[in-house]
């Protein structure tokens, strides 16, 4: 006797991926639209995955904060820098969201029917996802956020960290956050240790590198860490989680290549449709920016979704065009231990320039500052690292 033809699912929007990207535009569609039937599929068990995401309160925009405000677990109004010369305390607002409550947030705002986790996707296309065991999605539309495509498209240089939330046996008496502490010992490129300080003892620690390479060795980080808490007469108790990562830091390439690399000609979100910020990798704000846009859409068609999405990922790989170049400069005019100078040099600059470069809103007079001066790399370097490369050549990928 056949067994049953497996279910099929009807719905005005499939989501595939429910990491960050993914994850926003579920809570923003179902606070705005919540006549609106979606589904979001994630492979693992749970959504969001293992991570810890940070945002300045100036990278999101006042009329969006609705939907990060339930995602915060931490807050702190200020922040340090620290360098070999120079050490800063700025204002800025600073929030921090773990994977965990993303996870709670979606399954307590979303019908449970809309939520599908444990499931492989075997292959989707602008209306239809089709899961293991051939379970077919019919959606009006589909946008697909699971992560980078063929990075091979892009000229990268790689940012790749280990982090570790880690249990004191007494107080840490840090006030408030380390963005970067690059009083380190240099090494495989650019390194800094970025700590956040969780309650009264515990803390997260992260040993991060720009890097000329995608390897990535968690175990040797893992001692670095644990160097670093010692130097700062923490005792651990144990470590609670832990994070790894690469992210490409892109210097260049082709948006339209690594667009199709995805999934073709579906739409796309976060990693997936080039959706981060160029030099920090990060990809909160303009997930939270996409999200309120997709909600906004007054439908879900499968092929307009593609065709905006990929103007707004056009749009912001044009407006990334001044941080590649600063990328390149990173990667191909400084010398390798020394790229904290750049870093150093400007975090000297006005705050308000700093905010509006990290929400990647730099005016032209802000662009024009960060150039301005002596630069802290070899001049002829720097005129030689400007120009983009002509054919992406990138040895490897994570």
């Amino acid at each position: 006797m056949a067994s049953a033809p497996p279910e099929h699912i009807k719905c005005d929007l499939a989501i595939v991926g429910g990491g960050l990207a993914g994850g926003l535009i579920a809570l923003a569609i179902a606070r705005q639209r919540p006549e609106l039937k979606i589904v979001l599929i994630e492979q693992e068990a749970h959504f969001g995955g293992n991570h810890i995401w940070s945002y300045f309160a100036s990278d999101i925009a006042p009329e969006h904060r609705w939907l990060t405000a339930p995602l915060v677990t931490y807050g702190w109004s200020g922040y340090d820098v620290h360098f070999p010369e120079h050490s800063r305390t700025l204002d800025n607002i600073y929030y921090t969201v773990e994977s965990e409550r993303l996870d709670w947030l979606l399954k307590n705002n979303l019908p449970a029917a809309s939520l599908i986790t444990g499931k492989e996707v075997k292959a989707v296309s602008p209306r239809l996802v089709v899961l293991e065991g051939s379970q077919r999605i019919n959606a009006g539309g589909v946008i697909d956020a699971r992560g980078p495509g063929d990075l091979h498209h892009l000229d990268c240089g790689w940012q790749k960290f280990t982090g570790q939330l880690m249990q004191l046996s007494e107080p840490h008496n840090l006030t408030r956050p380390i963005v970067m502490d690059a009083t380190v010992d240099q090494h495989d490129g650019y390194r800094f240790v970025y700590v956040l300080p969780f309650g009264l003892d515990k803390v997260f620690v992260e040993d991060t590198y720009y890097s000329d390479r995608p390897d990535h060795d968690p175990r040797r980080l893992r001692q670095r860490i644990a160097e670093y808490a010692d130097s700062k007469g923490w005792q651990v108790e144990r470590v609670l989680r832990e994070e790894n990562g690469v992210l490409p830091v892109v210097m260049g390439g082709d948006l339209d290549d690594y667009w199709a690399s995805g999934s073709g000609r579906t739409a796309k979100a976060g990693a997936r449709g080039a959706f981060f910020h160029p030099i920090t990798s990060y990809s909160l704000p303009e997930a939270v920016r996409l999200a309120t846009f997709v909600a906004d859409l007054p439908d879900f068609d499968g092929d307009k979704l593609n065709m905006l999405l990929k103007q707004r990922a056009e749009a912001l790989w044009k407006n990334g065009k001044y941080y590649r170049m600063l990328n390149r400069m990173l990667f191909r005019a400084s010398v390798s231990g020394e790229r904290y100078k750049i870093f150093e040099r400007f975090y000297r600059l006005k705050p308000g320039l700093i905010e509006r470069f990290y929400s990647g809103q730099s005016t032209g007079g802000d662009k024009a500052r960060i150039l301005a001066g002596k630069p802290p790399v070899p001049v002829g370097r720097a005129l030689k690292a400007i120009q983009p490369r002509k054919k992406v050549r990138v040895k490897g990928k994570p």
